[in-house]
């Protein structure tokens, strides 16, 4: 049975009664804060968790790929599927999509299972204009249907259990009215490019970064290497953990999940995706 829990005030902590409930499984444990506005709720998955110096340089690391230029196809693709619905952001993280999308006139929810990462979504927005749930994206449940639900930037990877990438599947389901859709954009790994006995892949080589994965093919486990570059500073190191998933496993979790494969593109763009895409952007349907 699920718990209803809120946080803020106590005049505002009767869920039943307030439209900002959300359910969490029993298994959570619920931490009280003082805003009105921001629900924590604590799940134990497999998943890193992104701490503050992690958040302080996100949006710095992802600049690039930040740009209104560069953001236009995956926003153009969202709003389009929003249809004038409500949406969900799993793993919003710092707003480097919802706030854009929420600009275009789209409302946007999110779950994020690091604090830190919603403050800094907060340095930008105010909570009304882009609620949050703290809590992992596998279980915790908003209140409400939504028109699409949307998890982007390969961050499904970051549940390192196929039991919890399913669980993530069945609740997007969970979450969608009728008819709406989910959504993910996930690389294809490069497994095709190691040689016997090799177990790392480079994926990023530039002035200002270095990136490599390292694989273990039995599992589907893997951990990607961060080297930044500064001309004025220290070289910088992160490590992430992942589990990576085929098109194919995907599409088996969202029958489990009972949603219907409406497109793959290798991008936001709609190129055909072919067996020799990088990535895909994957749309499935409920019925």
């Amino acid at each position: 049975m699920s718990d209803w829990v809120v946080c803020g005030h106590p005049a505002v902590r009767d869920a039943r009664s307030w439209r900002g409930a959300v359910r969490t499984s029993s298994a959570a444990s619920i931490v009280w804060t003082d805003s009105p506005w921001l629900l924590e709720t604590r799940h134990v998955t497999s998943s890193d968790h992104w701490d503050q110096a992690t958040a302080d340089a996100y949006d710095e690391d992802t600049a690039e790929l930040s740009t209104p230029e560069a953001l236009a196809p995956t926003l153009d693709v969202l709003e389009r599927l929003a249809a004038g619905g409500r949406v969900l952001e799993l793993a919003i993280g710092t707003g480097r999509v919802a706030v854009p999308l929420t600009e275009r006139g789209v409302p946007v929810t999110g779950i994020e299972l690091s604090e830190p990462m919603v403050a800094q979504l907060r340095r930008k927005v105010d909570v009304r204009q882009i609620p949050v749930v703290v809590g992992d994206m596998a279980t915790t449940q908003v209140e409400g249907s939504f028109s699409l639900v949307y998890l982007i930037f390969n961050t499904i990877s970051n549940l390192r259990t196929q039991a919890e990438q399913v669980a993530c599947f069945r609740n997007a389901a969970r979450h969608l009215a009728p008819g709406g859709r989910f959504v993910i954009e996930l690389w294809i790994p490069p497994l095709r490019r190691l040689p016997p006995g090799q177990l790392a892949a480079p994926f990023d080589v530039s002035d200002t970064h270095l990136g490599m994965d390292t694989y273990d093919l039995v599992t589907q486990q893997g951990t990607s290497h961060h080297y930044w570059l500064s001309a004025d500073g220290p070289t910088r190191y992160g490590v992430t953990n992942f589990r990576y998933l085929w098109p194919s496993e995907c599409d088996l979790m969202a029958e489990l999940a009972g949603l219907q494969l409406e497109e793959r593109t290798a991008d936001w763009a709609g190129a055909p995706f072919t067996s020799d895409s990088k990535s895909h952007v994957s749309i499935w349907r409920k019925p």
